[in-house]
């Protein structure tokens, strides 16, 4: 019997192993996907990323563990899995000899769309294919061929889309176009799972980020989240005059770097940013520059970016 759909999770992955003889390729992943989320999975190649796709999407059958998307089982449910998931690939999945409108329009009939010729021009034209519509698609470029299967993934009107490095291989601009287009279908009630390398562009989308790594999904957190917990923050400051060893002894610690005579860096954890009392390192810092007599001439700071992070926990699980 199917389950009623849980409102707070459209996509529920329950202790989900993949075995390919000895290599575990999933590990016994647990995760809950809210509607209208979108959710980066970020990890190096081989972590078991597109394995794990593979599963939800229908690709792959046998695995242990329950997956369900709106409550329904995707092996024993899949005729209404299969309609409510949508995937782009890494890999180009068409025939180059069709011509362009014809490929989106054949995708929509697998899934017995209706208006099938409206809902083609329509994204065609969004995605700025319309002059090709009549082309064949092994005429396209490399980004024009990217857009086609997103098209294509789209047909259906998906409830739940995945987005396997989606912007590989294009171009800057387009990437920005893509990037807008995600958010705008977020907007419109689609769940969106992305993979991706270019880890600025979970920065810019996602609103939780899981890292996985060897099969095993090892944080899900919001960035912020993640930044507080792993991130850093750092300050550089150019003196009206050389650091004196009564400034240096006054941020021993906060362990300062002393990269020149009149120049002072200090680092530290995220969390400290903003801290109330005497220990915010900020605070220190200008204190400890006043009551020695001296003056910030210069500032900079900055934080860690994602791909830090990113490294910080991978680097950890190895």
């Amino acid at each position: 019997m199917v389950e009623p759909y849980s409102q707070s999770h459209l996509l529920s992955i329950r202790n989900l192993t993949k075995r390919y003889g000895e290599l575990t390729a999933v590990n016994d992943v647990s995760l809950d996907i809210a509607p209208g989320e979108i959710f980066a999975l970020l990890g190096v190649n081989g972590a078991g990323k597109t394995t794990m796709i593979g599963c939800i999407t229908g690709l792959i059958s046998r695995y242990e563990g329950e997956i369900r998307v709106a409550g329904y089982d995707v092996r024993t449910d899949y005729r209404v899995t299969r309609q409510l998931v949508g995937l782009v690939p890494q890999e180009l999945n068409f025939d180059g000899f069709f011509p362009t409108a014809e490929t989106v329009r054949y995708q929509g009939g697998y899934f017995g769309g209706r208006d099938l010729s409206r809902r083609t021009e329509h994204l065609l034209e969004t995605f700025a294919l319309k002059d090709k519509a009549r082309a064949n698609t092994r005429k396209l470029s490399g980004g024009m061929k990217r857009r086609l299967m997103v098209c294509k993934a789209l047909m259906h009107e998906p409830a739940l889309l995945f987005l396997d490095e989606p912007t590989a291989g294009v171009d800057v601009d387009l990437r920005e176009e893509l990037w807008a287009y995600i958010r705008k279908l977020r907007d419109s009630g689609t769940t969106i799972v992305l993979t991706t390398h270019y880890l600025e562009e979970a920065e810019n989308l996602a609103d939780r980020i899981g890292i996985v790594n060897r099969g095993r999904l090892l944080r899900v957190d919001t960035r912020e989240s993640l930044m507080r917990h792993f991130g850093r923050r750092w300050i550089e400051v150019r003196l009206s005059a050389p650091a004196t060893g009564e400034l240096l002894s006054a941020l021993e610690g906060l362990h300062p770097e002393n990269p020149e005579p009149d120049r002072v860096r200090i680092s530290f954890p995220e969390r400290d940013h903003g801290a109330g009392g005497d220990g915010a390192p900020v605070r220190r810092l200008t204190q400890a520059i006043q009551g020695a007599g001296l003056e910030i001439e210069t500032l900079d700071g900055g934080r860690s970016r994602l791909e830090d992070i990113f490294r910080e926990v991978v680097h950890a699980d190895s």
